[in-house]
């Protein structure tokens, strides 16, 4: 049988207050909540699932409170991850999210983003945007994830300190000749984090393989890395670091015996490959939590915010 659809009585109930502050905080407003009661009410709705009437809520307020959401990639685990996130945390407070790719597009981007305002979307969430979105005559809020742009608000993990701890925990193992896979020129930070470890540690740097964001790149780049013999690599992202285990595989060489592996993002993906993946985690939860809040109450407009990532062991580092 199928269950009944969560009120906002069962969302009261589990926070333990009344229906009334459930649609103060549901409907921002018009009474002001306290921030903590305000937070066990959202807490609630995620545990529940509850769903407010978007139809009704719009023609009281004027809004069709629908945020637009691009991510570079649709398939990109991250993004998947990151965009649900995001959908979870916009249903909480009430919002519909539209998600739609650009691919790394500046073209397709400023398309999508024209597309979505004639929606008439409530604010706009841009994942890793390219340089120059063209969001001068943007009217709605926007926020822009894993990149800084000068006009709008922003939130990304903190990629330098990041790669640096995974790196600097690779030369605490004691290897000496760490290289790098890393994407296009566009994506400096875990590059510079690899750098400064290097350079803490007093050891010259180690072969680099440029390669897309992909598992082909990853594979690719560490074919090309092995003829410098590394003994451990540093990718910069998953999907890269599941192709070079394959690399690895394939060519004969123990993974971490022969060459250790760390990589940069965390996906869920990363603990059911062999050997699983030491990986600096984003901390996705946080940054979708805070794109959402700051496109909802507009707090820390123009401040960009870096989160910490977190550093998570498993056996292709040699743990």
């Amino acid at each position: 049988m199928p269950k009944d659809p969560v009120t906002r009585n069962d969302v009261a109930e589990y926070a333990g207050v009344s229906t009334a502050v459930v649609s103060y905080v549901v409907n921002e407003g018009p009474r002001k909540v306290a921030p903590e009661t305000r937070e066990r009410v959202l807490d609630a709705i995620r545990a529940l699932g509850y769903r407010p009437n978007a139809t009704a809520r719009a023609l009281r307020m004027g809004t069709t409170r629908t945020f637009g959401l691009i991510t570079p990639d649709g398939g990109n685990p991250l993004f998947a991850e990151l965009a649900k996130a995001i959908d979870r945390e916009a249903a909480a407070r009430g919002y519909v999210v539209l998600q739609t790719s650009a691919d790394g597009d500046p073209v397709t981007e400023r398309a999508k983003i024209a597309e979505l305002l004639t929606r008439q979307v409530s604010g706009l969430v841009l994942v890793a945007p390219t340089a120059d979105p063209s969001l001068d005559d943007v009217e709605v809020p926007v926020i822009a994830i894993n990149r800084v742009l000068p006009t709008v608000s922003s939130v990304r993990p903190a990629y330098r300190e990041g790669a640096r701890a995974g790196v600097e925990h690779l030369v605490s193992h004691g290897h000496r000749v760490i290289g790098l896979v890393i994407g296009g020129a566009g994506h400096p930070e875990r590059e510079l984090g690899w750098r400064d470890a290097l350079t803490a540690a007093g050891l010259p740097e180690g072969p680099i393989a440029r390669a897309t964001f992909s598992r082909e790149g990853g594979y690719r780049a560490a074919q090309t890395l092995l003829s410098a013999e590394p003994t451990a690599i540093f990718a910069s992202s998953d999907l890269q670091a599941i192709g070079v285990l394959r690399a690895l595989h394939e060519a004969g060489v123990r993974v971490p015996e022969d060459v250790a592996v760390a990589a940069f993002d965390g996906t869920p993906e990363t603990e059911y490959t062999w050997p699983p993946l030491t990986v600096v985690r984003q901390p996705v939860e946080l940054v979708a939590r805070e794109a959402v809040r700051r496109l909802i109450d507009g707090e820390d407009a123009m401040e960009a915010l870096t989160v910490p990532t977190e550093l998570i062991l498993r056996r292709s580092c040699g743990c």
